[in-house]
């Protein structure tokens, strides 16, 4: 199994307590921590206002710290999970990720989705198109991106009915290459839509990321097969991910004391109601419990075919003590 670590941003209000000036150092000492040790790629969000409520907390965007992360790190891989397509043209958002790849020497991952926070949509004014409509836009922003990076013309043109690009020009080109030998940047499709965003993924991507509970990550998987058979892909090819708040520790105490130091950081800045809905998401999770227990969990969803775990520790920023235990005691039983 292969491991990604996500580095607190904002987002899920994980860096309260931390002045703004102090933010870009906690985040970096993170994303060396990772560096340092046993993890295959540091990861992001893609959003610009905190949940589970919008707030006036500090959200740091995501493709800005690519590119710092890219300058300041030289060995993990750069993700996002995952890049809302329509928050940024998908030709520009194809230069943007192709310079990162330069400049990080070819460590780039590109994990695309079609965007879901409306309340984020709206306030930046990107109206917000059906579901229907965003998942065309994904189709095709994925499209442009792939003709962007491996184009055999100098040149990218496409003409679809939300996209269009005419002699659009994307260099330099990624430093990464496919198995047909040209340039490109592997493509996470994010999202497990059953009809249109698994469809999607059968036919570009190299990886997907979809919910990692037990019983549903099998049927999007079986379901994820059913596409690859219908378009004429190899299903075996494509890297299936999911994502895992963990909430860790040597014994059941410590993890009771990690989830009270958690809602204690939270409580003044949430709703009760938001707040009890997030503490019950993070204690139900797969990978919330003792190093011996999320090592069997995480061994059974491998055995269903779940080879790269992205994990996320709301006291990153706080705390590393969770990461490290982590690191030493849960990725050497499963690498």
């Amino acid at each position: 199994m292969r491991f990604g670590l996500f580095v607190p941003q904002g987002w899920r209000h994980d860096l309260l307590g931390i002045e703004v000036a102090d933010q870009w150092p906690a985040m970096l000492s993170i994303a060396r921590l990772a560096e340092a040790g046993p993890w295959e790629s540091i990861w992001v969000y893609d959003h610009f206002h905190t949940v589970p409520v919008p707030s006036q907390q500090a959200t740091h965007e995501a493709w800005t710290l690519m590119a710092a992360f890219a300058a300041a790190t030289s060995r993990v891989r750069l993700g996002q999970m995952c890049t809302c397509m329509a928050y940024r043209s998908p030709m520009y958002l194809a230069k943007v990720a192709a310079t990162v790849d330069a400049i990080s020497g070819g460590r780039t991952e590109m994990g695309i989705g079609a965007g879901w926070y409306e309340h984020e949509w709206r306030a930046y004014g990107y109206g917000f198109p059906s579901a229907g409509t965003r998942l065309a836009m994904l189709d095709e922003g994925v499209q442009i991106m792939m003709e962007a990076w491996s184009s055999k013309q100098p040149t990218a043109s496409f003409a679809g009915e939300h996209y269009q690009v005419d002699g659009a020009i994307c260099r330099p080109a990624p430093l990464q290459t496919g198995a047909d030998g040209r340039s490109t940047i592997p493509l996470w499709i994010a999202g497990g839509g059953e009809r249109k965003t698994l469809r999607t993924a059968a036919r570009y991507a190299q990886y997907t990321n979809f919910d990692g509970t037990p019983e549903t990550f099998r049927r999007k998987s079986a379901i994820l097969a059913e596409h690859c058979r219908d378009v004429g892909t190899d299903y075996d090819a494509i890297v299936r991910s999911a994502n895992y708040n963990v909430i860790i520790g040597r014994d059941a105490a410590e993890v009771e004391d990690r989830l009270a130091a958690i809602e204690a950081r939270l409580r003044p800045h949430l709703p009760p109601a938001k707040l009890d809905e997030t503490m019950r998401m993070l204690r139900t999770g797969p990978a919330v419990g003792t190093p011996e227990q999320i090592v069997q969990t995480l061994g059974g969803l491998e055995r269903d075919g779940m080879t790269y775990a992205i994990t996320y520790f709301q006291d990153a920023a706080h705390d590393p003590a969770s990461i490290e235990l982590f690191a030493t005691e849960v990725i050497p039983a499963l690498a």
